[in-house]
């Protein structure tokens, strides 16, 4: 009986290493991450997206630029764009050509007012880009 303790003791600590780890992966992203994401959840406490004026949601990798309208209120997204299928030779142009085709569909949609989300991502180059771009083509925010 004592084995057979010992050998489930061993299981249990051992399954509970296992999700100690998964946690601390988890949780130990980069600095410049960790900083972006509390930056993300502070703009997100103030930044609500409405049927009638939807939150236009802003990532940013270093190959792509993703965006989409979502109203927060049913917990849907309205309208999706990615830059990877997007005409223009640098990351810039890419985003620049991607908000015309998210302000398009949008107007299919009937969405003229939105609420900028940039992400927690600072309000420069490929984000400004995207956002002027977006103004021009129609949406408001």
């Amino acid at each position: 009986m004592a084995a057979n303790m010992t050998h489930l003791t061993f299981v249990v600590i051992r399954r509970l290493g296992y999700i100690r780890r998964l946690v601390h992966k988890n949780m130990s992203l980069a600095p410049k991450q960790q900083k972006r994401v509390k930056r993300h959840r502070r703009v997100r406490a103030k930044v609500i997206g409405t049927a009638e004026r939807p939150r236009l949601s802003v990532y940013k990798s270093n190959t792509r630029l993703i965006a989409q309208l979502i109203d927060d209120a049913k917990g849907a997204t309205i309208a999706a764009i990615s830059s990877d299928d997007a005409k223009g030779k640098t990351p810039r142009e890419r985003a620049e050509s991607s908000a015309g085709a998210l302000a398009k569909l949008a107007g299919e949609k009937g969405v003229k007012k939105v609420v900028f989300d940039r992400g927690g991502f600072q309000y420069q180059g490929t984000i400004k880009a995207f956002a002027d771009a977006a103004r021009a083509a129609g949406l408001e925010f």
